[in-house]
């Protein structure tokens, strides 16, 4: 027995993205948020480094778009990335006025730190916990708003959707109540998908629920091929992959070989401050030819000075036994976050009238092929702010962009459609999500060929996915099944190397044929 309720605004997921929106729509109706864990729970207050915008002396947002575009390789949409550059700074003001306090400069003006692939420092960070930060300011807010209501570890099940437009979701509240809400625009803004693999920097909460709501519904989902592993995980048996932010690197720490050589000038120009895929790659190929692990050095910076920038992942260490600024700390790659989602426009649209998607769920094309550092709390803020102006418009879907390719009835050579599953995932769903975290870590992670796609392919094809779970581990296990089979897929459909996406069979980038975004949709039943 479901319970029917109404809103005008549903917003499924509380980080950034999802958050802005509901600012922005509050004034103009009854806003529910719905949460999939606890409020604070999501990629958002996971974020270490910061948030980038042309906010310096010395830079400008045609300065941030060209470093945006040199990082996404060749694939970017340089429309949403003159959305974000040009927006960036004003919503990142409108933060500030409503009390963000980032890590200040000796004249009282937001202190700027260096990622890599940037050409100036134009990070705004606090400490090592802006993503925390930022959370806090719109949590705050959205609290004051009487018009928003937020539901905690909620699950969605499904968008609902008639006669070919969304109309609201399906869900379950913490007690197993079933409900239907009605609303006249949804907006998917669940972040990411990193659980999707073994090794990772994300929550347990981002396995990719909001690009498989989204996909389907009958929503365009893109660029799914396109993850991102951040190089630089801790990397030591029995401790967490907890993120070591690429903001060390930026003040000075270094990456080093286990005889303590500095590797990374071999590999790039730009050494340790290379474009992430490139890092990771390199760390994994450095690995392999000295036969060592790798590390990351601060032993030659001022240990005050580490201490105080990044309190968050010295704490860390310490509880491991390893003191940040003097201890070569053991690093490796995880996944860290994907490019591709559903597809949107520079509004949020989808190709679903009524749904629209924002944040890491979403795929506007801005990224391109490797997202540049802080680049995403950014994306969250300006493109759910403007979701939330378009979601106050009468529904419209999305038009079909000139150099998005449709896979629909693209055929996948040589898929191994002999690789059954051995766990039926309505007996063992949580040992069906385990093995396939290892099989996408092992056959669709950082190098790629077409062997291990197309079984990976056929093996995830022959999974039996319940079209009603009976339990809340199904349907997560059935959200990350599909999610894996559609960037395995993805993966295994395009034949070049280009950012995160790497494949070793064809290891050059190919712009004659593969400078588009592969998009695919449900089959029609």
């Amino acid at each position: 027995m479901r319970t029917t309720r109404e809103v005008d605004f549903v917003i499924v997921g509380g980080g950034v993205a999802g958050l802005r929106a509901a600012i922005g729509l509050a004034p103009r109706g009854r806003v529910l948020v719905l949460t999939k864990a606890a409020p604070a729970e999501s990629n958002t207050g996971y974020a270490q480094g910061g948030i980038a915008a042309a906010m310096g002396d010395d830079d400008s947002p045609a300065l941030h778009a060209a470093d945006t575009i040199r990082a996404g390789d060749g694939l970017c949409d340089e429309a949403a990335v003159q959305v974000l550059v040009e927006h960036g700074p004003e919503y990142v003001r409108e933060l500030l006025a409503w009390g963000a306090q980032f890590d200040l400069d000796a004249r009282g003006r937001p202190a700027l730190g260096r990622e890599a692939a940037h050409t100036v420092r134009r990070v705004l960070h606090a400490g090592d916990a802006t993503g925390r930060e930022i959370g806090r300011v719109l949590w705050d807010r959205v609290r004051g708003l009487g018009s928003v209501e937020t539901i905690d570890h909620a699950l969605v099940t499904e968008v609902v959707t008639d006669g070919g437009s969304a109309r609201g979701v399906h869900y379950f509240d913490a007690a197993g109540r079933a409900f239907d809400v009605r609303a006249a625009a949804t907006l998917l803004a669940t972040g990411g998908a990193g659980q999707v693999f073994s090794d990772t920097t994300n929550p347990a909460v981002a396995t990719g629920d909001g690009i498989a709501l989204g996909y389907d519904a009958g929503a365009r989902v893109a660029d799914l091929e396109f993850v991102q592993f951040h190089p630089t995980a801790l990397n030591q048996r029995g401790a967490p992959r907890f993120l070591i932010s690429e903001a060390l690197r930026g003040e000075g720490a270094r990456l080093v070989n286990a005889r303590g050589e500095a590797f990374m000038p071999r590999y790039h120009a730009d050494g340790d401050l290379a474009p992430r895929d490139v890092v990771a790659r390199s760390i994994v190929r450095e690995a392999e030819a000295s036969g060592g692990a790798i590390f990351l050095t601060l032993a030659h910076l001022d240990p005050s000075f580490v201490t105080r920038r990044f309190p968050t992942i010295a704490a860390m260490c310490a509880q491991i036994g390893l003191d940040l600024a003097r201890d070569p700390i053991p690093v490796g790659p995880a996944a860290h976050y994907i490019m591709g989602g559903v597809e949107t426009d520079e509004w949020g649209r989808t190709s679903v009238p009524g749904l629209y998607a924002a944040g890491e769920a979403a795929c506007t094309g801005l990224h391109g092929a490797n997202r540049l550092a802080s680049n995403s709390l950014l994306e969250g803020l300006v493109f759910g702010a403007r979701a939330a102006l378009a979601m106050l418009e009468p529904p419209r879907a999305v038009t079909v962009k000139p150099d998005r390719v449709m896979a629909e009835g693209q055929r996948l050579m040589a898929v191994d459609h002999d690789s059954p599953s051995t766990m039926p995932m309505s007996h063992q769903p949580l040992a069906m999500a385990a093995s396939v975290k290892d099989l996408m870590w092992k056959s669709v992670g950082l190098f790629r060929d077409r062997q291990g796609l197309s079984s990976a392919v056929g093996t995830l094809e022959a999974v039996a996915v319940p079209g009603s779970p009976a339990s809340a581990d199904e349907w997560r296990v059935r959200n990350l099944v599909t999610v894996a089979r559609l960037i395995a897929r993805a993966a295994l459909r395009r034949e070049e190397s280009r950012g995160g996406h790497f494949r070793a069979d064809f290891p050059d980038r190919d712009d004659a044929r593969w400078r588009v975004h592969l998009v695919e949709t449900k089959p029609i039943e």
